[in-house]
């Protein structure tokens, strides 16, 4: 979290859900099967588990899962249990209480790591995202990766990237992909190397013995780009194809503008064709200098 915090903005300016339910509903109709909420934290939201069940039920849609910082999800998870979510992604960047409250600038360690837990213990697919990041938690690496010892969990170290709430703020990444792999090699010597899925944005492994498994997110070198399919829309409607890219097209605007749903699916296909090559083209394409946090990216 930026040390100044970050500017809320006026509901008017954000999706609505009934935006969202229609956006989806389009996408899902031109073969988008999977819809990820993120956060920050998504019951931030009022009434978020309505918007869930909602989602859950529109046609093609067959997985629903969440990404959050644990802060409030702790008091819906037998809700989402019913809904159907399966997977939950857990931000964490460090198991030590101090660091963690320099990091988020919020003292809910505790409430977070029990979150952890519980999920775990109601049997829902965790990861862990952690962002490694120089001077604030190199030290967790190893504790992070030893979770895995015991638990089916899977913890992905992921490299900072350039926009985590400070702007371009370093010329050359000192924790990347290689350096992560090599802190974990040298503490874990027979780290063995796991199939990657088709669409995978992190390189996965497996300690011998431990339960879960852990995975690098070469999220500055971009190296995944070539199998990414991922898009995004931001709060404010902003579709983004490319974490690097500053939108390629406001949907909130769209929609509110009155286009019908067939010209919508004509813009969302113009934009997927244009897609950039890779995070560097679309960091190149980008109109503004990259500055924006990722807590209002969304994650």
């Amino acid at each position: 979290m930026p040390e100044e915090g970050i500017k809320y903005l006026p509901k008017s300016k954000l999706l609505s859900y009934e935006e969202m339910l229609r956006m989806v509903n389009i996408l899902a109709e031109m073969g988008i099967n999977k819809v990820r909420i993120t956060g920050g934290e998504p019951f931030v939201r009022n009434n978020l588990i309505d918007f869930l069940e909602k989602l859950a039920e529109i046609e093609g849609i067959n997985d629903l899962s969440i990404t959050t910082n644990g802060v409030f999800t702790g008091d819906y998870i037998k809700q989402m249990k019913s809904i159907g979510i399966r997977s939950v992604n857990l931000s964490l960047d460090t198991l030590d209480k101090n660091r963690f409250y320099k990091i988020t600038r919020r003292d809910e360690f505790d409430k977070v790591y029990e979150t952890l837990f519980r999920l775990i213990d109601e049997g829902f697919e965790v990861k862990v995202n952690a962002v490694v990041m120089e001077g604030k938690n190199i030290e967790d690496l190893i504790p992070l990766a030893e979770l895995t010892r015991n638990n089916n969990v899977s913890v992905r170290f992921i490299e900072e990237m350039p926009f985590n709430g400070e702007g371009a703020h370093y010329a050359r990444l000192e924790w990347d992909m290689l350096r992560i792999l090599e802190e974990l090699n040298l503490h874990f010597p027979d780290l063995q190397k796991l199939q990657d899925g088709p669409y995978s944005t992190s390189y996965n492994y497996q300690i011998p013995g431990y339960q879960g498994n852990v995975g690098i997110i070469a999220a500055f070198s971009r190296t995944f780009c070539g199998t990414c399919n991922r898009i995004r829309v931001t709060a404010t409607g902003e579709l983004k194809t490319c974490l690097y890219d500053d939108g390629v097209l406001n949907v909130r605007d769209l929609m509110r503008g009155g286009v019908s749903d067939e010209e919508l699916k004509s813009e969302f296909m113009k934009a997927f064709r244009n897609r950039a090559k890779d995070g560097f083209e679309a960091e190149s394409n980008r109109k503004n200098i990259v500055k924006e946090s990722m807590t209002t990216i969304g994650g």
